[in-house]
């Protein structure tokens, strides 16, 4: 028999990514006790004992946003000894694409919306957590149109453009990214336009059937599908 001695505590943080106001936003919690008193942190907390980690990401993100209509990903385990002050704390982070439309979060001094361009000060490891889950979302843009789920669940093709250019950090040229995510596999054109009076009415898409290569990766959704 080996003895065990607890040496560590086990939570999870999860960086919580939308589109706002022309910009990728992260969700941030501001922490009322030491340490990093007052300090800006990605929403996170301890993995109950009748949780598995993706249970306690799927909690906390729950608690946070009280959306189902998500992408969540497991990011990466956070284990330097010295990432807690006070304290030997090791963390799986996660990263979620949440759609704004389906945000219903009211903000207030202690929790809101931040520019991943133009973060404030951070608690513990969190600014290289969110640069991490940032750098993780352009590289899921070469296996599967991630961008979609910060978009309304209906758009325009002007509006994933966008989309991929704030990921990317960098202009695109239209005429060829047209090309391409025409030819991008489950993108549904509809037979629907937007309602505006000022602009040339533009078609809308949708996506359906996203596939994902990735054990880690899951699109969860709270609609029922149709049968």
């Amino acid at each position: 028999m080996f003895n065990e001695t607890k040496t560590h505590e086990i939570t999870v943080d999860v960086v919580i990514l939308t589109m706002k106001n022309n910009a990728i936003q992260v969700l941030l919690v501001k922490r009322m006790n030491e340490p990093f008193k007052d300090k800006w942190a990605i929403p996170g907390g301890y993995v109950r004992l009748s949780e598995n980690l993706d249970q306690a990401a799927l909690r906390l993100l729950k608690e946070r946003t009280n959306v189902d209509n998500i992408y969540l990903e497991q990011l990466y385990t956070f284990g330097d000894p010295l990432r807690h002050p006070n304290a030997r704390v090791i963390t799986c982070a996660y990263f979620a694409l949440v759609r704004a439309e389906d945000l219903n979060i009211a903000t207030s001094p202690e929790i809101g919306w931040h520019k991943v361009s133009d973060l404030p000060p951070l608690a513990f490891d969190h600014k290289e957590i969110i640069e991490y889950s940032f750098k993780r979302t352009r590289e899921r843009l070469e296996l599967c149109p991630v961008a979609y789920q910060l978009l309304n669940e209906k758009f325009t093709l002007t509006e994933m453009q966008k989309a991929y250019e704030l990921i990317m950090n960098r202009k695109l040229d239209k005429r060829n990214f047209r090309k391409k995510a025409l030819s991008t596999e489950g993108l549904i054109e509809l037979d629907e336009y937007t309602k505006s009076s000022s602009k040339r009415p533009a078609r809308l898409y949708k996506f359906e059937n996203i596939r994902l290569n990735s054990k880690r990766a899951h699109f969860i959704s709270g609609k029922k599908e149709k049968k």
